[in-house]
């Protein structure tokens, strides 16, 4: 397998699961570390990248894993939060809010 299938494979899997997938791009960086795979995508479609708890963009990174074994390469993902992100900073309860709740 080629170096750069690592790259084609996200932008294709990211591509078919915006709505924006003509403002989703990727870069590939290769350091003493291995590979580095950045993603930036539109701030609407970040909540379909990351998944519900993250499980998208978990598998995503599992998958790369799998692809750098592959290539004796370690293959790591970072996804850039776009600027205007709809993502709220949540407030921090207390460990009495906690317990009350449960």
């Amino acid at each position: 397998m080629e170096p750069m299938k690592d790259q084609e494979f996200v932008e294709y899997v990211v591509k078919q699961i915006v709505t924006n997938p003509d403002v989703v791009k990727v870069d590939r960086k290769v350091d003493e570390m291995g590979v580095l795979i950045t993603l930036d995508v539109a701030p609407e479609d970040m909540g379909m990248v990351i998944g519900r708890e993250g499980a998208t963009a978990k598998a995503l990174r599992t998958l790369l894993r799998v692809i750098g074994a592959k290539n004796n390469a370690r293959v790591n993902l970072k996804i850039n939060e776009p600027e205007g992100s709809e993502r709220r900073p949540q407030a921090q309860k207390s460990i009495d809010e906690v317990v009350n709740e449960i």
